[in-house]
């Protein structure tokens, strides 16, 4: 492996910054509701960043699969957006600094990334890495968001009782990052925030609301949430159009709702205990994310289409 140093260039004039938390925000394989986008878009929309460090995209990303965009007009080319990772600085609503690594997922030198992140997390100190993102659950849209978090030591995740026994995924470079903390004794702390099935392809804002807070108790910051409770109501009502006029999608939310109930109750005879919800594609016995809901899910993307989303 090449010099991971060689991957990222640290821009002058931040010397001061030290001792920080740094927000993971790479869009990934899977972000059911697009969760952590939401979050990252908020971000960026909201509070004032610098960028302090870059990387050689051309390293990293694959370009035929995802490729940049440009525009046309009438016979010229006008505009290029190439993609960027890079590692910026963040000020909350207090103003509190905070780092962001933001961009899309490397394709390429997945390990060389990660040490090259970790080298980062040396050469400013950070104190603590977090990451969110929506995983698809067998779960219903009225009841409240849970979650699975996960952690380099079992203290960054104390109280929370597991939804998940053993399960074997595809990996993401966030979480491999983790991995790699811990191995090397980073604090690191996820949020996968459980997303109903039926509205996994589409933007789900209570879901974005979910991982604000979620990171805002792991770092203590004052973290913007305005913009994500607007577009929640409006979503949620668009929601409950849909729902009351299909009577196959009211069955599916309220024998959800049962089970979801149930889970509850089971969770609060022994709070210790360790018990399972299964992820949406391996749940047995229970509709599949077809039966949970087609309908509203081309609703909700087509009132996203239309720019109402």
């Amino acid at each position: 492996m090449r010099d991971p140093a060689d991957l990222y260039e640290i821009h002058p004039g931040f010397d001061d910054v030290k001792g920080l938390a740094m927000l993971v925000c790479l869009d990934g394989f899977v972000d059911a509701g697009q969760t952590g986008t939401q979050m990252s878009t908020v971000l960026f929309d909201s509070l004032s960043g610098e960028e302090i460090a870059t990387f050689d995209i051309d390293r990293l990303v694959d370009y035929r699969s995802r490729r940049p965009k440009m525009t046309f007009v009438e016979n010229t080319w006008t505009d290029y957006t190439p993609p960027k990772i890079a590692l910026y600085r963040f000020h909350d609503l207090d103003r509190q600094p905070f780092l962001v690594l933001h961009g899309p997922e490397p394709d390429l030198e997945w390990e060389a990334f990660g040490a090259a992140v970790q080298q980062l997390v040396e050469h400013f100190r950070i104190t603590l890495a977090v990451s969110a993102s929506g995983v698809p659950m067998a779960v219903p849209h009225t009841r409240p968001i849970t979650v699975t978090p996960h952690a380099t030591r079992e203290e960054l995740v104390s109280g929370h009782t597991p939804w998940i026994g053993r399960v074997e995924v595809p990996a993401s470079v966030s979480a491999m990052l983790e991995y790699r903390f811990g191995e090397s004794d980073h604090d690191f702390v996820g949020y996968s925030v459980h997303v109903p099935s039926y509205l996994a392809q589409s933007q789900y804002p209570r879901a974005a609301m979910a991982a604000m807070g979620f990171v805002a108790g792991a770092t203590g910051l004052a973290l913007p949430t305005d913009q994500l409770e607007e577009a929640a109501g409006t979503t949620d009502v668009e929601i409950a159009e849909q729902v009351a006029e299909s009577e196959e999608i009211q069955r599916v939310v309220a024998n959800l709702e049962r089970q979801y109930d149930d889970i509850m109750t089971s969770r609060g005879d022994d709070p210790g205990g360790r018990t399972i919800l299964p992820l949406a594609d391996d749940e047995a016995g229970l509709p599949t994310a077809d039966e949970l809901g087609d309908e509203l899910e081309r609703f909700l993307a087509e009132r996203e289409g239309d720019g109402n989303g």
